[in-house]
């Protein structure tokens, strides 16, 4: 599953022993800000609900959309503050994981959760200045010409070799880039952002589909992170939706993929059992929310009941399950402890000497005790003429048989005194 650089090889070895739980900050991930997108989510999606036409008959309180605002900022400021500190006294864990070809994706998760802050803001978005959008895009498109750049050229980093469902987080970015910023009354960047996302999201989903037999194989306990499939084009049904100014075809074509792939996924129900619980339990919660989400908005553009029936139900679930995976991840962080296992994959930094180095060092000693025994006058055929002789001598009184035994014996002792100067000489190289 892991790329060259991304986990450990033959030629590595652990710094901490695996029986032992590792230092917290070791042990703390980054896709802890997966978390921070669930929650985050909720605030758009009760901010929705309130503002809504199609939604106006539940008469949600503001208090619903302010009370998720103020938990998502906490949660991010803790989650942030967190990794900031890892990056700090473990940055060669932090460079491990961003080449993973899993973790490098959530790089982008804690751009997108403040996007979502500044979307579900309980004010309204235009009154927030452009300055804070920009400073929130410009790591995303960073971090889009560096990942992008990589599927296109990269040979061990090309998109074929490393697709795997969470690389919709490197897609999904740009459709909420796209979705906040219409929404704050930009035209242009918007457009870019968008331009951008469906031509990469495109090119992933063919290539998901596809199933190479190059591409990253996902364990069984990150087959959540399936869900987001509906992510990305759910979003960008929402994005294209504020861009145009109606919730035109074009919008309602990504939102019924978003929705038929949705579908898709719930009915495999085997698909997402038999695994313990983990981070990755999160990535269930932001594309049900998204979905609920787009359906609101399709909802008010295509207002009758079963429209509103569907939004109702998927936003219940979203909320359901945020609700369950939450009471979950407390359980197992405070009462279980088994949150963050030690993370074996990543933490390694101490490196054994390669395979190729050694092999030099051995051909140049080699190449040393060859050039000293020719340096000595006549040694070689002085040697070839006594080994001759000794064997004349010695075969003369045996029989062929016993000569010829002879012969392989002192052949196998010649290859044996070979075979432990290698392993004299190697023991010797990695001390």
């Amino acid at each position: 599953m892991c790329n060259r650089r991304g986990c450990a090889q033959s030629t590595e070895v652990p710094v901490l022993p695996k029986d032992e739980t590792w230092p917290f900050l070791l042990r703390f991930p980054i896709s802890a800000f997966g978390m921070c997108l669930g929650v985050n989510s909720q605030a758009m999606l009760w901010k929705t609900l309130e503002s809504e036409p199609s939604m106006a008959f539940l008469h949600v309180h503001p208090t619903a959309n302010y009370v998720f605002w103020w938990v998502s900022v906490a949660l991010t400021i803790i989650v942030s503050v967190t990794y900031l500190l890892k990056v700090i006294f473990y940055f060669e864990a932090v460079r491990r994981e961003f080449h993973h070809p899993v973790r490098v994706n959530f790089f982008f998760a804690p751009w997108i959760a403040c996007l979502f802050l500044v979307k579900g803001e309980p004010h309204p978005v235009w009154e927030i200045h452009h300055v804070v959008y920009n400073l929130l895009m410009l790591p995303i498109l960073c971090l889009g010409l560096k990942i992008y750049g990589q599927w296109m050229s990269s040979g061990e980093r090309r998109l074929s070799k490393v697709a795997n469902p969470s690389n919709h987080l490197a897609v999904v970015g740009n459709f909420v880039g796209a979705l906040l910023g219409a929404k704050m009354g930009l035209r242009e960047l918007p457009i870019f952002f968008f331009a951008v996302g469906l031509a990469h999201y495109g090119v992933l989903f063919v290539t998901l589909y596809q199933r190479l037999p190059t591409n990253v194989q996902l364990p069984k306990e990150l087959h959540p992170v399936f869900f987001l499939f509906v992510a990305a084009p759910s979003v960008a049904s929402m994005a294209w939706a504020r861009i145009s100014g109606e919730f035109n075809d074009g919008a309602k074509l990504l939102y019924f993929i978003s929705l038929f792939l949705y579908m898709s996924l719930v009915v495999r129900i085997n698909l997402f059992t038999g695994f313990r619980f983990s981070l990755a339990w999160w990535a269930y919660t932001f594309p049900m929310t998204s979905v609920a989400l787009a359906t609101a908005l399709y909802a008010s553009e295509v207002d009758n009941l079963l429209t509103r029936a569907l939004a109702v139900g998927l936003s219940v679930i979203a909320v359901v399950t945020v609700t369950a995976v939450l009471a979950t991840t407390l359980y197992h962080a405070f009462v279980c402890g088994d949150l963050f296992p030690n993370d074996v994959s990543i933490a390694i930094t101490r490196r054994k000497p390669k395979f190729s180095k050694m092999l030099t060092q051995i051909r140049s000693s080699s190449s040393d005790v060859k050039d000293l025994v020719l340096s000595i006058p006549n040694f070689s055929s002085g040697s070839k003429h006594s080994s001759t002789n000794s064997r004349a001598s010695n075969s003369a009184g045996e029989c062929p048989v016993m000569a010829h035994m002879h012969e392989r014996a002192e052949r196998a002792f010649d290859r044996r005194c070979t075979t432990d100067c290698m392993h004299t000489r190697l023991a010797y190289i990695e001390q």
